[in-house]
């Protein structure tokens, strides 16, 4: 736990008690701090007041007292409509901060990498740290990956600290100063926590705010909201911006041509290691994840044979195109990370001869954008509330069936798939949905499918190896 003196002696309040909030509550009691917590789920709060924490009433008590109000980025405080307390601290020009603040706050002399974008931020900030933690750095890795910040270890001088940052967090990140900030990418989403499009840009450029030195900004040029913000960037004269892309040459930085990463940073380029030859990385949206860790360790001055076996021996994460089984010939990948139509094309585009469940509560869009990967489809299976916008899309162009459960849909995608005997068949989990129709989260349903494949399908079929 890193402590959090700032506030010892001060009146805190702790709004919302998930994982971070109830971190952050300790760490302030911890560091003398007089904290109240606050929920608006009874349940939820139920919880901070047995740990012995004070309920703070969020809209009666007062704030005359209040030092801060440590705020879960969750919880709207500015769109769709600002939660009444919100409104009450900024009245009183009372700040509002969150659990990434409070760790930037008392760890500052430990190096700050911060890692944003869409899609992809959870991946790159697990592999960069693995390459660090492979090159012996002192390293840790938090934030939106779904490691609280403060609980991780106080690093100090000569430690880095690797932080997934959503733009919901960087709303509320003050004293962020990185030395190396990453854009991934920037496609539509969470559109109305920010007031459109232009809020959610603004969010997300946020990262680059007061870097320090050497105030590397590593920014995705595949989209054209990030290639907009590169050129901006790279004009300001107050940052060494290196590009990076899975698509095109990126001159001065970093990408991918023919599976090669390549480093053109130097006078001449260099290249760093072949990523077909990496099954934990497959495809180019994880090209470009690995691009990205690339610049951050190149930036803090690790060797490239020290690059290339962090990239070879990284293990992957859950939900995130994670391989569950392979059985007579038929790939089982839980990618249920992939809570959007951008997230769910980057995995369709990575297999041939897909069984593919998706659905749930749909994001703005829905699946026409996937139109061009459905000839990969054989047969798409369709659950929860989008179930019905999704087969209309579906209709006339893929073959589907609609499911009561994911159980039901794994059980009968899983057959076909079997039976069918095509080359690289792969039933896939990568709904382009939310998961709260069915699910307590996307981490609740990748588990669930985990236990149902591996319950139907208990063994590995020996000489099956996945490919992408």
């Amino acid at each position: 736990m890193v402590p959090t003196y700032r506030y010892a002696g001060e009146k805190v309040v702790v709004m919302g008690l998930g994982k971070s909030g109830l971190s952050a509550a300790a760490s302030l009691r911890a560091s003398g701090a007089d904290v109240a917590v606050w929920d608006d789920q009874p349940a939820s709060l139920a919880q901070g007041t047995a740990k012995g924490f004070r309920a703070f009433d969020g809209a009666a008590a007062p704030l005359s007292d209040v030092r801060a109000v440590v705020w879960s980025p969750g919880i709207p405080h500015t769109f769709p409509q600002p939660h009444s307390l919100a409104v009450k601290a900024r009245a009183q020009n009372i700040p509002l901060t969150c659990d990434v603040d409070l760790l930037l706050e008392a760890q500052t002399d430990a190096s700050v990498i911060g890692i944003t974008g869409t899609n992809g931020k959870s991946t790159t900030t697990a592999l960069t740290a693995h390459i660090f933690a492979g090159a012996g750095r002192k390293v840790a890795a938090g934030g939106n990956i779904g490691i609280p910040a403060l609980d991780l270890e106080p690093l100090g001088v000569g430690g880095t600290y690797v932080l997934e940052l959503s733009s919901y967090q960087l709303e509320l990140v003050p004293h962020l100063a990185c030395e190396t900030a990453i854009l991934l990418n920037i496609t539509a989403d969470h559109l109305d926590r920010h007031g459109g499009m232009d809020g959610y840009i603004a969010a997300k450029r946020r990262i680059f705010s007061y870097q320090r030195p050497p105030r590397v900004a590593v920014i995705g040029i595949d989209d054209p909201h990030c290639a907009t913000l590169y050129e901006a960037l790279r004009r300001d004269g107050l940052h060494t911006v290196w590009p990076i892309s899975a698509k095109q040459i990126a001159p001065g930085g970093f990408y991918v041509q023919d599976g090669k990463l390549i480093d053109t940073t130097g006078s001449r380029p260099i290249t760093i290691i072949d990523l077909t030859t990496v099954a934990r990385l497959p495809g180019a949206h994880n090209w470009q994840n690995a691009a990205a860790a690339a610049a951050a360790a190149r930036a803090s001055g690790i060797a490239y044979d020290a690059i290339a076996e962090g990239m070879r021996t990284f293990p992957g994460l859950k939900h995130r195109q994670e391989l569950v089984q392979q059985t007579e010939g038929v790939s089982f990948i839980n990618d249920s990370k992939a809570t959007n139509a951008d997230a769910a094309e980057k995995a369709l585009a990575c297999y041939q001869n897909i069984y593919w469940i998706a659905g749930g509560r749909a994001k703005e869009g829905g699946i026409k954008s996937l139109a061009p990967l459905f000839s990969r489809i054989r047969r798409a299976f369709l659950i929860g509330e989008a179930a019905g916008d999704f087969a209309a899309t579906l209709d006339g162009q893929v073959p589907f069936s609609r499911c009561d459960s994911m159980e039901a849909a794994i059980a009968e995608a899983g057959a076909l798939a079997l039976k069918g005997k095509l080359p690289g068949a792969t039933v896939l989990l990568s709904p382009a949905c939310a998961s709260f129709d069915m699910f307590k989260s996307f981490e609740d349903r990748g588990d669930r499918f985990r236990a149902e494949v591996l319950r139907l399908w208990p063994h590995k079929t020996p000489g099956h190896e996945i490919t992408a």
